[in-house]
Formats: structure tokens, C-alpha cells, sequence
């Protein structure tokens, strides 16, 4: 799946639609760019291509009190003391490929955390489950009871 910036509100006019009710502005974050460690050849000691995405949860406007929480409850491993949630992608040969792939996991990360999962229902195991569990015990028992060797009292 891939993730487009649409025009919106930011500064350059870019949005990173994270679902259906919510885009981030593009200028509420902030990349980085450093010597990678993945592939590249004779670039990767030349080029920057690593990039990080920052996204200061503390300070975005564009995120509700609600929605603030979920993100620092479920996201609490990848987010610093200072509340910003870091993402780096070194795994293509160049800076605009690593910058869209860290802006693709950012959305998924931000999509999954959102995400309000449903509560699992309990169910009991069915009669007719718990008939044939019984049944088939009576009728390993009849089929031991069947192996034993005939008692002295019933001749």
C-alpha cells in the first residue's frame, strides 16, 4: 500500500492521510538524513541516504486528546521522553526512496495504533461438542472393558 501526500493544510500544502478521518500536515514532521548502513555500494560512504522521520506526538495540533493517548499507550517502545515517535528506513539505494518508505511505515504505525480492536466475546463449548466427547469416552470404555480377561466368576 502505498501512501501519497494530498494537498491540504501544511505549509507546502501536503497532508499524509493516516485512514479516512485523519491526515497529518506535512510540516509537523521533520526528517533527518545520515550515512546508511544498508546497501548502496561505494554510495553508502558518500550519500546520506538514511532517513528518519520525526513526529512530535506532544505538540501536534492535528491530534485529539483521545487519539494522543492511544498513540502514546500503544507506540509508548518508539517514542522518546520528549513524546516523538522516531522511524528510520535505510533499506533502498536513495534518499527519496527511504524517505517515502519511512513515511509509509509512519502511516502504518499511526493506522495500527488508532486501530480499536474489539473486545473478544467468551463462548462455551457447544452440546453437541461435549455429546460426542462423552459418547466417544463410553465407547473407549466398552472397547477396554471388552479386553479384559473373563473373571472366574462368570463361568
Amino acid at each position: 500500500m502505498s501512501i501519497r501526500l494530498s494537498s491540504g493544510t501544511g505549509t507546502d500544502g501536503k497532508m499524509i492521510r493516516i485512514n479516512s478521518r485523519l491526515s497529518i500536515p506535512d510540516d509537523e514532521i521533520s526528517f533527518t538524513f545520515s550515512r546508511s548502513s544498508g546497501p548502496g555500494g561505494q554510495n553508502v560512504n558518500k550519500l546520506n541516504t538514511r532517513v528518519t522521520l520525526l513526529f512530535d506526538i506532544a505538540r501536534s495540533q492535528t491530534l485529539t486528546g483521545a487519539r494522543r493517548e492511544r498513540i502514546l499507550d500503544r507506540l509508548a517502545t518508539r517514542i522518546s521522553r520528549e513524546g516523538i515517535l522516531r522511524v528510520v528506513s535505510q533499506k533502498h539505494r536513495t534518499q527519496r526512496t527511504n524517505r517515502e518508505a519511512a513515511v509509509e511505515r509512519f502511516a502504518g504505525l499511526l493506522r495500527e495504533a488508532l486501530t480499536i480492536k474489539r473486545p473478544r466475546k467468551k463462548t462455551g463449548v457447544p452440546r453437541a461438542v461435549k455429546r460426542k466427547r462423552l459418547e466417544y469416552k463410553r465407547q473407549r470404555s466398552r472397547l477396554k472393558t471388552g479386553r479384559a480377561r473373563p473373571s472366574e466368576t462368570d463361568d
